[in-house]
């Protein structure tokens, strides 16, 4: 048996968190530069807004309901998921780790345990520890898990809590699944199910073997195959490497001169080295891309991307600040106003294998310098323990790229400013 465990409206829920007047008051999140709404409340969707809605199309409804509307504050989602996340690896002795809200958890040696009642214990274990909803769907495949999860959230019949442990639960959950609902099918290859007369997860259940092998491929007959209760997918327990890393940001206000952008790189850059760090690997490519309003009139337009190989795999946010600079000379060009940049960071290989394959044609040392490795450590320990951005390159400055964030709320658990107050 496998459960998965998805925490409702995620971002709002974040924010509900530390302000009980918000708990049955509308709650939106918006995304980068406080464009669209990106998260909403199940009372936000109960008033018709639409998921990437942008928000000047409904400014009118989120005044008239007293909409509680915040900019994305992904620090403080990413601690909370941390927190929700450590609270599920006490819960059950395998965890996988699906996204920045949903958790696989390995329930198969949990026979003896009444699995109904235990997941309203993780409910309510969840909701204890962090203040966080969430719901659990149960069932013998993955693909099962989430057609359970799915119901457990969107049939108030189930309170929270789907299991699928019989033959019946399972027959019925398929029959009331649309195809593009199904994990690993989607909008795409349901037009061709549709065309089909195959509607729901029950008839591509039924449907001949072959005919889904043929057509939807390897990843199609494993989804029938988990669909019809035979386990393909089993836990990952370590998550798979990152094959690139990037960083980018949509300007708050239009970019003109190369000082500026230089500033924006140089961040993107710093960031990026930062996450190379965490990953412990290191990088032997750097992309930049630069570019212009698409909505900008024809003439106005810009878009320049660019890559360099690094002459040896490094983490070191001085070199990489280098390498990004100078891609960033050879395309600024002067007259555009910019309003995107970011940088990529690709070719990843573990930081430990560094230096034991030389370049044939390298100049210098082919792996960062035992001087440059514990400079970096240095900024990170500095960075971690006073807040990010307590130590940085000079180049590293904030201006009028930082994205519009006006209505960010604090972080309230990252933060010693931020820690919440309570006055009796």
């Amino acid at each position: 048996m496998f459960a998965l465990v998805d925490c409702n409206n995620f971002y709002a829920s974040c924010e509900r968190v530390f302000d009980p007047a918000l708990r049955t008051r509308p709650v939106v999140v918006l995304s980068n530069n406080d464009g669209c709404i990106i998260a909403r409340s199940e009372e936000a969707k109960a008033l018709g807004i639409k998921m990437g809605t942008p928000v000047f199309k409904c400014r009118d409804v989120l005044r008239r309901y007293k909409v509680a509307v915040f900019s994305s504050n992904y620090q403080l989602y990413g601690d909370m998921s941390s927190r929700v996340m450590m609270t599920l690896a006490a819960l059950a002795p395998d965890i996988e780790l699906y996204s920045i809200d949903e958790a696989f958890l390995d329930m198969s040696s949990f026979g003896r345990f009444d699995l109904a009642e235990y997941a309203r214990l993780i409910r309510r274990t969840v909701r204890q520890h962090t203040g966080i909803p969430v719901c659990v769907g149960m069932a013998p495949t993955k693909t099962l898990a989430k057609v359970a999860n799915r119901l457990a959230k969107k049939n108030p019949h189930y309170l929270g809590v789907c299991l699928l442990n019989s033959d019946e639960a399972i027959r019925s959950a398929l029959a009331a699944t649309k195809v593009e609902d199904i994990w690993g099918i989607g909008r795409q290859l349901s037009k061709l199910l549709y065309a089909r007369n195959i509607n729901t997860a029950a008839d591509l259940a039924a449907a001949p073997a072959p005919w889904v092998r043929k057509h939807l491929h390897i990843t199609g007959a494993k989804v029938q195959a988990e669909l019809n209760g035979t386990s393909c997918l089993p836990m990952e327990l370590v998550r798979p490497a990152k094959q690139s890393i990037c960083t980018s940001r949509s300007f708050g206000k239009s970019v003109t001169t190369w000082d500026e952008l230089h500033q924006a790189v140089a961040t993107f850059a710093g960031k990026c080295a930062v996450k190379l760090r965490k990953e412990q690997a290191v990088a032997s490519m750097l992309t930049l891309f630069i570019g212009t309003s698409p909505f900008d009139d024809q003439q106005a337009r810009y878009w320049g991307t660019k890559t360099i190989s690094l002459q040896y795999p490094t983490q070191d946010t001085m070199t990489l600040t280098r390498a990004a600079q100078s891609l960033l000379d050879v395309l600024f060009r002067g007259g555009y106003a910019y309003k995107k940049a970011g940088v990529i960071v690709s070719e990843l290989s573990p930081a430990a294998l560094a230096g034991k394959t030389l370049s044939l044609f390298a100049d210098e040392a082919a792996a960062d310098s035992e001087q440059s490795k514990k400079l970096m450590r240095v900024m990170d320990g500095i960075n971690e323990r006073y807040g990010r951005g307590a130590v940085r390159l000079a180049s590293e400055n904030a201006g009028s790229w930082q994205p519009n964030q006006d209505r960010l709320s604090p972080c309230y658990t990252t933060r010693w400013s931020d820690i919440i107050e309570v006055t009796g």
